[in-house]
């Protein structure tokens, strides 16, 4: 029996609302920016060298620690809804930001820990089973987009294009390879809280707008994964779409 795809017109309206979600996770990183005072390419020279030389090694850690958590966590506490998770995490950035870069470091383990398990939950609102390792290097891979203070789209295209020849890689080897996207977002987020007098505010809003940006990302992941599966097309095809759709608009 021939399966039954989507009508066409629902298909290109489902693709007209990944293109809104994909253009409003571009907008949340500029409050940040406008609270610190500078341009996001900077704050990383704020950092101490002997942090900056330890952060892909840092975030590597974080997101292992951050997997066995949400995968342990996922049969004990549920998934929650996307504006509990970012006052969760913009509650952890404030306090993270108060007693500066000891701090702030302390706090990024946890907040990845939540990230991913929201990425999680919005795999399985999509229909996927998180569990599923193919699904789990899937959620790893959304931190390899941008950033929400990163103004380069083709970075953000990039990785749902590639997805990073996830086919027979290893979740260690997922990471190896998102960890040196992630360290760079992650430091801008600790340059951010570790700036004198506003550390709370800027942790704060860091965590609010990755916390915004990576939910979107994962959104647009997995939706366009759910279309893929829905409509037998490749996810090549339905990215040059996008990209059309996004033209548009």
């Amino acid at each position: 029996m021939t399966p039954h795809l989507p009508d066409p017109i629902s298909y290109q309206s489902d693709l007209a609302v990944i293109a809104q979600r994909y253009k409003g996770a571009g907008n949340v990183g500029m409050q940040v920016l406008n609270l610190v005072g500078g341009q996001a390419e900077n704050l990383l020279e704020k950092l101490p060298d002997s942090v900056k030389d330890r952060l892909e090694e840092t975030t590597e850690k974080a997101l292992m620690a951050a997997l066995r958590a949400a995968q342990t966590s996922r049969g004990v506490v549920p998934d929650q809804k996307s504006w509990l998770n970012t006052a969760l995490t913009t509650a952890m950035g404030a306090v993270g930001g108060v007693g500066g870069l000891p701090s702030a470091l302390a706090e990024l383990p946890v907040t990845t820990t939540v990230l991913l398990r929201a990425i999680q939950g919005i795999a399985a609102e999509h229909g996927f089973d998180p569990q599923d390792p193919e699904i789990a290097k899937e959620c790893l891979t959304v931190f390899a987009s941008a950033g929400p203070l990163e103004k380069d789209d083709g970075v953000d295209m990039a990785f749902l294009s590639a997805r990073l020849t996830l086919t027979g890689a290893t979740v260690h080897g997922i990471i190896a390879r998102v960890a040196p996207r992630l360290s760079a977002v992650l430091g801008q987020k600790l340059a951010a809280q570790a700036v004198p007098v506003i550390g709370a505010a800027a942790g704060a809003a860091t965590n609010y707008a990755y916390t915004s940006y990576y939910q979107e990302m994962a959104h647009v992941h997995f939706s366009m994964l759910a279309l893929a599966k829905q409509t037998g097309r490749s996810r090549a095809a339905l990215l040059e779409e996008l990209k059309f759709e996004l033209q548009k608009s």
